[in-house]
């Protein structure tokens, strides 16, 4: 159906107008004039296929115009003649084709005698004026109306994709400023932290403190590698999405940090552990992180359970911890749910977060990994 409608631009409604047009001038042509008149034994035929020779004039108009002056001879009217120049000064604008169809218009039978030996100058003017040159400037407007529109959806277009690029240059300097300042003011003072908790566990006067000192030293590390890897992907330099369980291993290393400092933390990982989509490895790895501090903040003390689970093409992942009537006194920024969804649904996954209805607040996360979790992709 498409492939036929490629002749009208793919628009039902401009081949209902060719055949309105074309059932209209064969209409007109069998029902006017005097019927007393004689005509060929092939009038009806002719006026027949110049007017369904009108359907193909947007394709061929210069062929369906030569079909309209072959009629001519069995009797047929000037309509299809003029539908014909019409849709040639349409097609090609001011062009040698469309001045070929106005010598053909004016050579043809029913013009000629008329202009040969008119009446009086009126009538010539209202044969050339009406039958020839008339369709060709009605078509040649349109030819360059046409022309007009599409130069403005160019200009459109263009205007919308320099709105575009402009956007993200905008929102590229903007990254790379953060990133500087990231660099320049966070970066700074984490290292130095790093350095300082460094120096406490070599001169800890106890081991407690020594071991203390150390944590800190630890998680100051990390949080300067997860920095640089922010920093990465604010520069564009972020690394490749290729699938592998990398992430979803360093879970062990963030359960044991937050061990180190007191808390209780039972994980459980499938085994062995599903190669997943760096996207996905990466947003279970920050739910993780963040209801682990979320616990520790406004449940502090308390058990929390974390659990992941594979099911076909689906990894779920449950963080669990009881709730306590106080909590601790440490802010929060307010944007640590949020920010949490908004990285889950970034990796085709859906979050639920609450109380359970037993005394416990879960954070439940499940991701869709596209085939068989565990046989990677």
């Amino acid at each position: 159906m498409k492939r036929w409608l490629s002749w009208w631009d793919g628009r039902v409604v401009l081949l209902a107008l060719d055949v309105a047009v074309a059932a209209a001038v064969i209409v007109v042509t069998l029902t006017g004039g005097d019927p007393r008149d004689p005509h060929p034994a092939f009038y009806v035929p002719a006026v027949v296929v110049s007017g369904l020779a009108l359907l193909a004039r947007r394709r061929w108009p210069f062929l369906v115009l030569l079909v309209a002056v072959a009629c001519l001879p069995a009797g047929v009217t000037l309509l299809p003649l003029m539908v014909a120049q019409y849709s040639v000064a349409a097609r090609h604008g001011v062009s040698w084709v469309t001045g070929l169809g106005v010598v053909v218009a004016v050579l043809a039978g029913k013009v000629v005698p008329a202009l040969t030996a008119p009446e009086s100058f009126t009538q010539v003017v209202i044969v050339l004026g009406f039958f020839v040159f008339g369709p060709v400037l009605a078509g040649l407007w349109m030819h360059q109306r046409a022309a007009l529109l599409a130069v403005l959806r160019d200009r459109a277009d263009e205007a919308e994709r320099t709105r575009t690029l402009l956007a993200d240059q905008a929102v590229f300097a903007e990254r790379r400023r953060i990133a500087r300042e990231m660099h320049d003011v966070v970066a700074h003072r984490v290292t130095a932290v790093a350095l300082q908790a460094g120096a406490l566990s070599l001169r800890a006067p106890d081991e407690k403190t020594e071991q203390a000192a150390e944590t800190i030293r630890a998680t100051s590390a990390t949080a300067l590698d997860e920095l640089r890897a922010v920093l990465r992907v604010l520069r564009d330099d972020a690394p490749s999405a290729d699938a592998g369980p990398g992430v979803l291993a360093s879970l062990e290393d963030l359960v044991a940090e937050v061990v180190a400092t007191g808390a209780r933390v039972e994980l459980s990982l499938p085994d062995p552990l599903p190669a997943v989509p760096d996207q996905v490895g990466r947003a279970v790895y920050r739910v993780v992180q963040e209801s682990l501090t979320n616990a520790g903040k406004h449940a502090p003390h308390a058990a929390v359970d974390v659990r992941l689970a594979v099911t076909g093409e689906r990894l779920a992942v449950e963080v669990t911890n009881r709730l306590t009537p106080h909590g601790s006194a440490v802010p929060g920024s307010g944007y640590g749910l949020v920010g949490m969804r908004e990285r889950v649904e970034l990796a085709g996954g859906e979050l639920r977060t609450g109380p359970t209805g037993d005394g416990r607040f879960q954070v439940s996360a499940r991701f869709s990994v596209g085939s068989p979790v565990g046989e990677g992709v």
